[in-house]
């Protein structure tokens, strides 16, 4: 069974994370997946919206380590790569579902996400840092402009866990949800945005998303540094402690 499973309903194209042995970790082979079925979603006139979500228990809990680690060189064929600037050209609105876990790019790939719902059980982290790296997707540029400086630098250079409450004051999350309600709700929201006139709705996105440039540039500058900090001596002893544990 695919480590991503897709399905198409009523214009939405709902993409789920099926790793839960490995607590949705995302090794290359699922990044590939997810960016084919974005861009083949971006090119089908019936896709007017996309959904991604986890299990009840994890969205995703990031990167699979040994599996990155193996794949370290960050080109632009990298599928880590491809995936985060796929995210950022999308022309279609992306919802979210988050229930459990949210960690790394679990977390950064919210801020490019139009709708995003979570439950209680929802737990958000950035951990770069914690591992001797810096932020990915753009998220050293987001995070500030969307909760403020000083709450982007404690939630980034400490690195430490917070709830859906936290998420939601910070306006990182729409809406905190029933776990037992969460995918049906954002999935009703992903459809209402799928009725909508495509083309004004895809072109009051971009209307909102002025800085996609600096966006952009941003990213490149964060995979710069992401790339050499992965060969230095400290990530490579955090990494080490972390795949022992």
């Amino acid at each position: 069974m695919s480590h991503i499973q897709v399905q198409d309903d009523q214009g939405v194209r709902i993409i789920s994370f099926n790793r839960p042995e490995k607590r949705n970790a995302l090794d290359l082979n699922m990044y590939k997946l997810l960016t084919e079925y974005l861009i083949a979603g971006e090119a089908d006139n019936d896709i007017r919206a996309f959904m991604l979500h986890g299990q009840h228990n994890c969205f995703t809990s990031g990167n699979d380590v040994a599996d990155f680690l193996k794949n370290s060189e960050l080109d632009q064929n990298h599928p880590t790569v491809r995936f985060l600037f796929c995210l950022l050209e999308l022309k279609k609105p992306l919802v979210a579902a988050v229930s459990g876990a949210a960690v790394g790019i679990g977390t950064t790939l919210l801020l490019h996400c139009d709708l995003v719902y979570a439950d209680s059980s929802a737990k958000f982290q950035l951990p770069f840092v914690n591992l001797a790296l810096v932020p990915e997707a753009g998220a050293s540029l987001l995070l500030p402009e969307l909760v403020g400086y000083q709450k982007a630098a404690e939630l980034l250079l400490l690195g430490e866990s917070f709830d859906a409450k936290t998420a939601y004051k910070l306006n990182m999350i729409n809406d905190i949800i029933e776990q037992d309600a969460l995918l049906s709700y954002a999935l009703g929201q992903a459809k209402k945005l799928a009725a909508q006139p495509p083309q004004a709705l895809q072109i009051t996105r971009q209307l909102m998303r002025p800085h996609k440039n600096r966006v952009q540039h941003q990213m490149h500058k964060e995979l710069e540094q992401f790339s050499a900090r992965l060969k230095s001596a400290e990530a490579q002893s955090r990494f080490q402690a972390f795949l022992q544990k």
